[in-house]
């Protein structure tokens, strides 16, 4: 109903209005007694109720008219930043970026494993690999930005972790969920009378739900007692009962904080397993031997807190080594075994000989020794065309078949003025066989029975006196002049063991001394891998207990109540009634399972039509009436099934 003009109130709005426009041609506030019923001050403009602005009196971050917002200010920041760290969603998207940024490690040379190769790529390729060296693509694990994904991985596990653990521990020392007034609207369900009292019951259906195990209970169980209660408008009367709430399926939470717990202990002992190992490959041929030290090894690898003094410092000779193969035709040339005789001499002097075979490490110094290869070095000696010894040495020669075709190079060094260095490069044949022209051999064994060396001969400059690391297994013969005979074609020169061949254009000699044997020893160290080891079969485990762990909840309610007879002359009397239902969270198929096992442990409750089971769910009544322990199931009964819990 409006107000007429003469009336106080509306007197009264008046004279606010006036102040009002007053205060806006002075360009000031003026605060007032009105304010709109229903509207809050913390939703209006101003230090006050009723305080307006010049500039139209209605203030705040929302423009004209709009709600004064709160701002989020740098803890709400950090808070928000925070809780979306720790979100699985994040979660998630670190663990695939950690993967993908792992690609470029497997994808391009890294530095640590292949120097060699990665100065090559940059040669090759000197914008695109300037640019890859800075951004740290050639040593992708230690980089600055897959630091930061391992790390924020790292933080946004342990951030979900600590509140789930919390919340589990509290869910843990509660007690389970109270008995539902009604159980008609649960998926699983049963009813059944007994003789036994209620306490008989209860107790029963307490050590059926708790299992066989006291320190480790299938449900948490917790009784109770419910109180008569009369009828109230449409509320039928309730008899006084007993009952039991039982809830199991804890431990698949405890499975996953397992999984996730061990994630993050997979994560630390990677970490620490890369800043503590180191990794060593060498050569040794027969007779010969290496000492645990960096300088050792011809490769060598190690973590960022690796100390070359942690190294124990002992040594090995490799005193024989014996292959063996098939002879016969159906499995031609096949290894049979490999068996590395070695003498390892310890720290203290104490010598002692093992053998190291396939897949059959040796352990020495806390490291575990591998053997990774094996072929022939061939014993050679050059001398130059002024008769001076210019090479003398084993040259491993690396297979590259199973009949063990070796390819190998000699680089021989200047050793008198005025001379060019020779390169030879070419195969050794264990088994070798000539072609009748004797243009072309092949290796037909990989037993050293027939053994020969085809070489081509090179002269120039071979780079040997630059300094510069070149790989011993190559040579670059783009700058180098081929020996050829007068048909232009490259001259090969054949040489047996014993021999000695001279080689062309007056270059000198090559003699054929012994044929030993090398093994390829890796070497490795990694005090990770136990924990490793122990993380991963925790995740699998977690992960199990997690994906397989039904979560149930059990109720039951026994009362005194007048039943009919089981016979034709039997007169009502007044016998244990037991409601049971159950609850499950997602789609359980054993649930109804769960229900009737329950019914079936209650004293004088029998799984058959003989026994006192009036109304076992699936068991169709006398009357061939529906069974009243399974109601028909509609789409929103787990719903309403929740909400008869809560």
């Amino acid at each position: 109903m409006s107000r007429r003009t003469g009336e106080p109130g509306n007197s009264e709005q008046a004279e606010q209005v006036e102040q009002v426009e007053k205060a806006e041609k002075a360009g000031t506030t003026v605060r007032t007694g009105y304010r709109p019923e229903g509207i809050d001050d913390a939703f209006t403009a101003g230090d006050g109720p009723g305080e307006r602005t010049p500039s139209g009196g209605k203030g705040g971050a929302g423009g004209d008219g709009g709600p004064a917002l709160p701002s989020l200010g740098w803890r709400g920041a950090l808070r928000w930043t925070w809780r979306q760290l720790t979100s699985m969603r994040v979660a998630l998207m670190l663990l695939m970026l950690l993967a993908v940024a792992a690609v470029p490690g497997s994808v391009l040379p890294q530095r640590p494993q292949d120097p060699a190769a990665v100065l090559r790529y940059l040669q090759e390729n000197p914008t695109t690999g300037e640019w890859l060296d800075r951004l740290g693509f050639f040593d992708v694990y230690a980089s600055v930005w897959f630091s930061a994904i391992y790390i924020l991985l790292f933080v946004s596990l342990v951030g979900c972790i600590l509140p789930r653990t919390k919340a589990h521990l509290q869910a843990l020392r509660s007690r389970p969920p109270r008995t539902p007034r009604r159980f008609d609207r649960f998926p699983a369900q049963g009813r059944a009378v007994t003789d036994a009292t209620p306490d008989e019951v209860v107790e029963a259906a307490s050590t059926h739900l708790r299992g066989r195990l006291a320190w480790l209970p299938t449900f948490r169980v917790d009784t109770g007692a419910e109180d008569a209660t009369p009828a109230r408008g449409r509320a039928a009367a309730r008899p006084a009962a007993r009952t039991v709430s039982a809830e199991r399926g804890y431990l698949r939470e405890s499975g996953n904080l397992l999984f996730h717990l061990s994630l993050v202990g997979l994560l630390v002992a990677v970490a620490t397993g890369q800043l503590l190992h180191y990794r060593g490959q060498a050569i040794v041929t027969e007779g010969r031997g290496f000492a645990n030290a960096v300088v050792d090894y011809d490769t060598f690898e190690n973590g960022a807190w690796f100390r070359p003094s942690s190294l124990v410092p002992f040594s090995m000779t490799l005193d024989a080594f014996e292959s063996e193969f098939a002879a016969d035709a159906a499995a031609f040339a096949q290894s049979r075994d490999f068996t590395a005789f070695v003498t390892v001499r310890d720290p203290d002097g104490a010598r002692h000989e093992e053998t190291i075979k396939v897949n059959h490490p040796l352990t020495a110094g806390g490291a575990k020794i591998y053997l990774q290869g094996n072929g022939f070095a061939p014993e050679v000696t050059v001398r130059d065309a002024d008769g001076e010894t210019a090479f003398s040495g084993r040259v491993p020669f690396l297979p590259e078949d199973t009949m063990y075709t070796s390819r190998g190079v000699i680089k021989v060094p200047d050793v008198s003025d005025g001379l060019d260095q020779i390169g030879l490069v070419g195969y050794f044949l264990p088994t070798a066989e000539i072609s009748e022209d004797g243009e072309t051999a092949a290796s037909i064994y990989p037993q050293p029975i027939n053994p020969l060396l085809v070489l081509e001969v090179y002269r120039g400059d071979l780079g040997l006196d630059e300094g510069l690391p070149q790989n011993v297994y190559r040579l670059d013969t783009d700058d180098l002049t081929p020996s050829v005979d007068e048909d232009g074609e490259r001259v090969k020169i054949l040489v047996a063991p014993g021999e000695t061949v001279d080689l062309p254009d007056g270059l000198g000699t090559i003699t054929f001394d012994s044929l030993p044997r090398y093994v390829a020893l890796d070497l490795r160290h990694d005090p990770s891998l136990t924990w490793v080891l122990v993380f991963s079969l925790g995740a699998l485990l977690g992960l199990a207990v997690s994906l397989f762990t039904p979560r149930r909840r059990v109720w039951v309610r026994a009362w005194r109540e007048e039943v009919p007879g089981t016979g034709d002359d039997d007169a009502p009397r007044e016998r244990t009634v037991v409601a049971v239902a159950g609850l499950a969270r997602g789609d359980d198929a054993g649930l109804q399972g769960e229900v009737d096992s329950l019914l079936a442990a209650l004293p004088g409750v029998a799984p058959s039509d003989e026994g006192d089971l009036t109304s076992s769910p699936g068991r169709a009544p006398a009357d061939g009436t529906r069974p009243t322990g399974r109601p028909a199931q509609d789409p929103t009964s787990r719903d309403r099934a929740r909400k008869a819990d809560r």
